[in-house]
């Protein structure tokens, strides 16, 4: 059991490295939220799996950890998205759609 806890907690750090890589790697501010929040949201539920097999012990609070990261993550990637685009930050020219301003203008018609 320890050996796929550990196998388990080395994955979540890779994912975890991979979102901090595209946080350097991604053009504009929307694609980092995204980039950022998916493989943390991933890496950090795996290596708290990892952790649990290692410590069955901890299995509630851990849990608990789980359901509170599973829950906060995407609310607050969307709040930073949203407050980017009522500030106006520019979207990278290979950003195609931007379904929000659609949204916008059609509820002003």
């Amino acid at each position: 059991m320890n050996e796929i806890g550990a196998i388990i907690l080395f994955i979540g750090s890779v994912f975890l490295f991979l979102g901090a890589l595209g946080l350097l790697r991604m053009p504009d501010v929307y694609n980092r939220i995204q980039a950022g929040t998916k493989a943390s949201t991933l890496g950090t539920l795996l290596s708290l799996l990892g952790i649990l097999l290692l410590m069955p012990g901890w299995w509630g609070k851990l849990i608990i950890l789980m359901i509170f990261i599973v829950i906060t993550n995407p609310v607050s990637s969307h709040v930073l998205a949203r407050a980017a685009h009522k500030m106006d930050i520019e979207k990278s020219n290979r950003t195609r759609f931007d379904h929000y301003a659609e949204d916008k203008e059609s509820e002003k018609k």
